[in-house]
């Protein structure tokens, strides 16, 4: 039985990345983060090593929880602009990113 390997198209950012391809670099907190190009903003937040993308209003931790914008748990602040959905945000160079941790 031949054994099959899924792979990105060719030409897809995120797999040419992958493969020593395009990367950028952001900032998560104040902590220069680089990722491969087309990276959703929630991504590298958590390859920063931040857990909590917000706080309720309750005062507990939240985070990415559906992935697809709906939820809006994973809200930060990008460049200033507050309650941007990062699963839904694609990272750019020199971004500064706010979690409330």
């Amino acid at each position: 039985m031949e054994e099959t390997i899924m792979t990105n198209p060719p030409g897809d950012p995120v797999s040419n990345a992958a493969c020593g391809g395009e990367a950028v670099q952001l900032q998560v907190n104040g902590q220069p983060v680089t990722v491969p190009l087309g990276t959703v903003v929630a991504a590298a937040v958590a390859r920063a090593g931040v857990t909590r993308f917000r706080t309720s209003v309750i005062g507990l931790p939240r985070g990415p929880l559906c992935g697809m914008g709906i939820c809006m748990e994973c809200r930060v602040t990008i460049n200033g602009r507050a309650h941007c959905r990062s699963c839904q945000t694609l990272c750019e160079a020199g971004m500064e990113v706010r979690t409330d941790e």
